[in-house]
C-alpha cells in the first residue's frame, strides 16, 4: 500500500504473520493536516487485528499536530485489541510523542457512604479548609509585619514612588465614586427613616438616626465593600497576572523581595487611604441624608446641623475611623494572598478575583459586628 501525503509518501509493505510495518516519510505537521488525517485513517483500518509498527526514520519533520494524530491512532489501533510500536524515531521524536501520549482519566470509585456522612465529610473538610486559610492568612500577616520591620530598620529601601501611585489609585480615584454612593445612600436611608417616624410625629429625629448609624457603622462599611470590590480585586488581578508571566520568581532571582515591593505599598496606601475615603463618604451620606430631610421632613438645614451637632458627638466619629484601618488591613492581606495563589490559566486568575471580593466583604461584615459589640461591651 502507498499513501501520498503532500511532501512525503507513507509505504506499508512485508506483512506477515507477525504483524505489518508501515514506513512513514515526508513532513507531519499542521500545514498537511488533512493528507496527516487521511493517512492516519489509513494506517486505522491497515492496523486493525494486527500488530503495527510504525518506522519514523523517513519523517523529516513533526509537530504537535502529528504527534497527536499519530497517538490517536495508537490509542484506536491498541483499543480495538491490536499493538502499536514505534521505530527509527528520533529522540527529539520521542520526546514529542510521549508528551502527546492519550491517558484515560482514572475511573472514580463511587461513593458508597450514607448521605447523611457524605454531608458530614463535606461540611467538615470545609471548616478544615476554611481554618487553613486563617492560619495562611496569620502567617502571611506574620511575612508582612516582619517585611515591615525590616523596611524601618533601611527607610531608604522603601518604594516611595509605589506607594504614591497606589495612594493615587486606591484615593484619590475612588473619590468620585464612593462620594456618590454614599451621597445616594445616605438620602434613601434618610427618606425610609421619615417615612417611619412621621407616623408618631418624630421625623426630626431623623438626624439622630443617621447621623448615629453612618459615623458610627455605615460609612466605614459602605466604603470598605466599594474599595474591597474596586482596589482588593485589582490587586488580587496585577499579582496574579505577574504570577502567571513569573515575574515574582524573577523578582526573588534578583534577590529582592516581594513582598517588599509588591506586598507593602499595597497594604499601606490601604490603611492610609480607607480612612480618608470613609471621612468623605460620611461626610458625602450626612450630605445625602440632611437634603433628604430638607426635601421630605420639612428640616431646613440649620435646624439640621444643629440637631446633628447635639445627637453626634466626637467619639461616635472616633468609633468609624478606629475601624477603617484593621478593615484596610484584612482587605489587603486577603488581596494579595489570593494574588499569591493565583496559577498559569486565566481561569485560575478570574476564581481567585472572585475569591479575593467574597471573602474580603464577608471578613468586612464580621469584622465591623466584632467591633460593634466591642464598643457595646466598653460603652464607647
Amino acid at each position: 500500500m502507498r499513501i501520498e501525503n503532500g511532501s512525503g509518501t507513507l509505504d506499508a509493505a512485508g506483512a506477515d504473520l507477525d504483524g505489518a510495518r508501515v514506513t512513514l516519510r515526508g513532513r507531519w505537521t499542521a500545514d498537511q493536516g488533512p493528507a496527516v488525517e487521511r493517512a492516519a485513517a489509513d494506517i486505522a483500518a491497515h492496523g486493525r487485528g494486527q500488530a503495527v509498527v510504525i518506522d519514523l526514520s523517513g519523517v523529516r519533520r513533526l509537530d504537535t499536530l502529528g504527534a497527536w494524530v499519530l497517538e490517536r491512532t495508537r490509542a484506536e489501533i491498541e483499543g480495538a485489541g491490536s499493538r502499536l510500536a514505534y521505530a527509527g524515531a528520533r529522540p527529539e521524536h520521542r520526546i514529542l510523542l510521549g508528551e502527546m501520549g492519550l491517558r484515560e482519566a482514572e475511573p472514580k470509585a463511587p461513593d458508597t457512604r450514607n448521605p447523611a456522612v457524605r454531608m458530614l465529610d463535606g461540611l467538615g473538610r470545609r471548616v478544615a479548609r476554611g481554618g487553613a486559610e486563617v492560619l495562611a492568612g496569620i502567617a502571611f500577616l506574620g511575612e508582612v509585619v516582619a517585611a515591615a520591620g525590616r523596611v524601618a530598620r533601611r527607610p531608604k529601601t522603601f518604594r516611595t514612588a509605589a506607594l504614591v501611585n497606589q495612594l493615587e489609585q486606591v484615593a484619590f480615584r475612588g473619590v468620585p465614586i464612593i462620594v456618590l454612593i454614599s451621597f445616594l445612600v445616605g438620602g434613601i436611608v434618610a427618606q425610609q427613616g421619615i417615612f417611619q417616624l412621621q407616623r408618631f410625629g418624630a421625623q426630626s429625629f431623623v438626624v439622630n438616626l443617621i447621623g448615629l448609624l453612618i459615623l458610627r457603622e455605615l460609612g466605614v462599611l459602605l466604603t470598605s465593600i466599594m474599595v474591597a470590590g474596586r482596589s482588593g480585586s485589582a490587586f488580587t488581578a496585577e499579582i496574579g497576572s505577574m504570577r502567571m508571566r513569573e515575574e515574582v520568581d524573577a523578582l526573588r532571582v534578583m534577590g529582592l523581595d516581594p513582598i517588599e515591593i509588591l506586598i507593602l505599598p499595597r497594604i499601606l496606601a490601604l490603611v492610609i487611604g480607607l480612612p480618608i475615603l470613609s471621612f468623605l463618604g460620611s461626610l458625602a451620606a450626612l450630605a445625602g441624608g440632611g437634603f433628604t430631610a430638607a426635601l421630605y421632613g420639612g428640616l431646613t438645614i440649620d435646624g439640621f446641623l444643629a440637631r446633628l451637632q447635639a445627637a453626634v458627638s466626637f467619639h461616635h466619629f472616633a468609633v468609624g475611623l478606629i475601624k477603617a484601618p484593621f478593615m484596610a488591613l484584612t482587605i489587603g492581606i486577603i488581596a494579595t494572598i489570593e494574588g499569591f495563589a493565583v496559577e498559569g490559566s486565566a481561569e485560575s486568575l478570574g476564581r481567585h478575583v472572585t475569591a479575593s471580593v467574597v471573602k474580603s466583604i464577608f471578613m468586612v461584615i464580621v469584622l465591623d459586628g466584632l467591633f460593634a459589640v466591642f464598643f457595646a461591651a466598653i460603652n464607647f
